[in-house]
């Protein structure tokens, strides 16, 4: 995949396939490191399953007989020198967690989250969503669950108005995160 959001997507597809009704998704960036963690609270693994999910020529799905997406992910984030973890428990969901070093010349580009997330929210609204990004020491979290309990029972997250809100607090919250970290980093100061 050319850019590590639509490893997301897939991702979060497997846990949608996999029953889970909130998804986590968070992504931290600072100058050594990018991490994408993504948990939800699906029906989990067993041990085995946690085991070989990492081989391509392993998966529980039956409509088709390889899963690319945890393989490839993981490839992703060790072509950087970095790592991919994968927490599981039958009964109570999935983590996983892959860490990307950025300077690293094969880094495949983190992409537009933004439109991501929105596209998860918007496409599976009877599941829950926390998306969380921080840049440095700054961050912000969009929950669907607030979303949800601001707008009552009438009032869709697929709806235009809904996701033109949602586009643009994505936007104005990750110029502000990514601001303010270059504030930091042009003005030699670290935010303590």
């Amino acid at each position: 995949m050319r850019e590590l959001s639509l490893n997301v997507m897939d991702i979060v597809q497997n846990s949608i396939s996999a029953g889970a009704k909130l998804v986590e998704i968070d992504v931290y960036e600072d100058a050594n490191s990018l991490i994408i963690k993504i948990a939800d609270n699906g029906c989990g693994m067993t041990a085995e399953q946690t085991a070989h999910v990492t081989d391509p020529f392993f998966t529980t799905r039956t409509t088709r007989k390889v899963g690319l997406g945890i393989p490839l992910f993981k490839m992703e984030a060790e072509m950087t020198g970095g790592s991919l973890a994968i927490e599981s428990e039958k009964g109570a969901g999935t983590v996983v967690t892959a860490r990307f070093i950025p300077s690293h010349v094969d880094m495949i580009p983190l992409g537009d989250i933004n439109s991501t997330v929105l596209l998860l929210i918007t496409c599976n609204e009877d599941r829950d969503f926390t998306f969380r990004h921080c840049v440095d020491s700054r961050e912000f979290t969009l929950d669907t669950r607030e979303l949800r309990a601001v707008l009552g029972d009438e009032v869709r997250l697929s709806s235009p108005d809904v996701i033109e809100w949602i586009k643009g607090y994505l936007s104005e919250q990750t110029q502000i995160i990514k601001e303010e970290s270059s504030d930091e980093v042009f003005s030699g100061t670290s935010g303590d």
